[in-house]
């Protein structure tokens, strides 16, 4: 059984579902009674049976009541598609059990009676009560209910067992044994025009802290995976940063130049401008630019690793020979409905298990077009990029701007400047009936640097800033002019 020792003393177990112990800060508090509420088909029985497995796996025994219609062949049969289910723990370890019986004819008595002498019988240190709105149609008052839940519960400490109620009607009021339970998780679906998203939230949790607010969960052939919002998670960074003034070449030396010396160590780089001006292409300078001693990560949304491997041998980069030998992944997920916490569990888990030392996020609109929730962009990235920060990261990200020539410019998302560090500017200019690439450094936090509009290219060599000004007048219109 996995403990964890809080400050408090209490101990923890794990609920054995990824990334709930997080939002829990531990787990579970051993011997407590929890209530998990949620509509048909929240996945209220499959998380119950992963937390009972994981459970088992650490060396638990298990009681499984139903008060429910469905049988227990059909549910097994269910249960086996799951990666966590074991056949060998049946019914030794595990035991499923039928309870309507003796709540139909001996009423919470009766039922608590049965829930005792199995526990007892068993060994049990987990009890769940599956269909739990049952046990309060049942009760002839209000009195009754409530001597019930404090009789359970009262067991259920001096046992050592911690107890799991599963019930529909997460809105329904508030009944009188919410105060009673020492935490209420709910489950729920929430409908964003087209798409729907399942959340987890924490109601109640006694004793403990918690990750507030409602975090995303899917259901596969594992069983329910968590993702906690990333801005509660690391509200604070993990760790404490540890500065360095070192540059990283960015894999182009001209532009490197304009920068001051490359991009600084630990740190955020957006380059943004329109379609077609070339930030995949610098993505792919900076990924295949890194020391053999420095693990590098493309992040990517809007190419395959076959397009983006073909583009980097037309540039002459060595990404291929990189990503042969093992110094440089590509993670690519297409831009379609992905779910937006769990990009950034993908994105971190990838940048520890690399080692990572430079990472290319291509581009920040496949992260923002997978939240319905614009508000949550700016608060996301603060957290995300302070932790790549703490982690010794140095991140370029790209973003795509709407516009291709004209003068006004938007900036990708909001309060980008209290974001990063650096920001550069691809756009195209118009002159002579022929389009021309042109980069500005807007940013360099720390650093000095050219602020001069240069003209660059892309060829077989690569990217290339030009060394001299581009000389020209009304650049910043996208349309531009010979000076007079």
């Amino acid at each position: 059984m996995t403990l964890e020792a809080q400050d408090n003393e209490l101990a923890r177990l794990s609920s054995g579902v990824p990334g709930l112990d997080k939002i829990l800060q531990g787990g579970f508090l051993e011997g407590g009674i929890y209530i998990i509420q949620g509509d048909p088909g929240s996945g209220k029985t499959i998380f119950a049976n992963q937390v009972c497995f994981s459970h088992l796996a650490a060396g638990g025994r298990a009681v499984y009541a139903t008060l429910l219609s469905e049988s227990h062949s059909r549910l097994l049969q269910q249960l086996r598609t799951m990666a966590f289910f074991d056949e060998t723990a049946l019914p030794d370890r595990m035991v499923y059990l039928s309870a309507l019986n003796a709540l139909e004819d001996k009423g919470l008595s009766g039922l608590l009676d049965l829930l005792r002498r199995e526990i007892i019988a068993r060994s049990a240190t987990m009890l769940i009560v599956d269909g739990f709105l049952a046990v309060e149609a049942s009760s002839s008052s209000e009195r009754e209910f409530k001597k019930f839940v404090h009789e359970l519960q009262s067991h259920a400490i001096s046992a050592g067992c911690t107890v799991f109620l599963l019930t529909n009607g997460a809105n329904r009021p508030a009944r009188p044994e919410r105060t009673m339970v020492d935490g209420i998780l709910t489950l729920s679906r929430r409908d964003y025009e087209a798409r729907s998203e399942r959340e987890l939230e924490v109601m109640k949790l006694r004793a403990s802290g918690y990750l507030g607010g409602r975090h995303a969960y899917d259901i596969g052939s594992r069983g329910l995976t968590v993702y906690p919002r990333l801005e509660a998670h690391f509200s604070r960074p993990s760790r404490n940063e540890e500065f360095s003034a070192e540059r990283l070449s960015t894999g182009v030396p001209s532009l490197d130049t304009l920068m001051g010396g490359g991009i600084p160590g630990s740190s955020t780089t957006v380059v943004f401008g329109a379609p077609g001006t070339g930030k995949t292409t610098l993505g792919l300078h900076w990924a295949a630019s890194g020391p053999a001693d420095e693990p590098t990560l493309f992040f990517g949304f809007f190419e395959s690793p076959p397009r983006l491997l073909h583009k980097a041998d037309t540039l002459g980069l060595p990404l291929r020979e990189r990503v042969e030998k093992g110094l440089t992944e590509i993670l690519w997920q297409p831009a379609t409905e992905q779910n937006f916490d769990e990009l950034g569990v993908r994105l971190l888990d990838a940048v520890d298990r690399l080692g990572a030392r430079r990472v290319v996020v291509d581009g920040l609109g496949g992260f923002t077009g997978s939240t319905p929730s614009s508000s949550r962009i700016s608060p996301y990235f603060a957290a995300l990029s302070n932790e790549l920060r703490v982690r010794g990261l140095a991140t370029l990200y790209t973003a795509e701007s709407r516009q291709v020539t004209s003068a006004p410019v938007e900036m990708p998302i909001d309060n980008i400047s209290s974001l990063v560090e650096n920001l550069l500017f691809f756009r195209f200019v118009e002159l002579h009936s022929e389009l021309r690439r042109l980069v500005s450094v807007i940013k360099m936090r720390d650093g000095d640097f050219d602020a001069t509009l240069r003209e660059f290219k892309i060829s077989a060599e690569g990217l290339q800033v030009m060394s001299s000004r581009f000389s020209a007048e009304g650049l910043m219109t996208g349309i531009a002019h010979e000076p007079r």
